[in-house]
């Protein structure tokens, strides 16, 4: 999965970039109260992403 597709996925969820860091970006999900990093790599591994946005949306 391309990065900016999984930014936007999770920016359609509300999730937010609380910081950046040297080779991740932190993103938060101000109702679940979850975070997690997403490495700055252009293309994710599709297991990755999907774990990604599970662990975000879900409380």
């Amino acid at each position: 999965m391309k990065r900016l597709k999984l930014l936007t996925i999770l920016e359609q969820q509300g999730c937010v970039l609380l910081r950046h860091g040297k080779r991740h970006d932190i993103y938060h999900n101000p109702q679940s109260g979850a975070s997690e990093p997403v490495p700055r790599h252009a293309d994710i591994n599709e297991q990755l992403a999907k774990r990604i946005i599970k662990a975000l949306t879900t409380a």
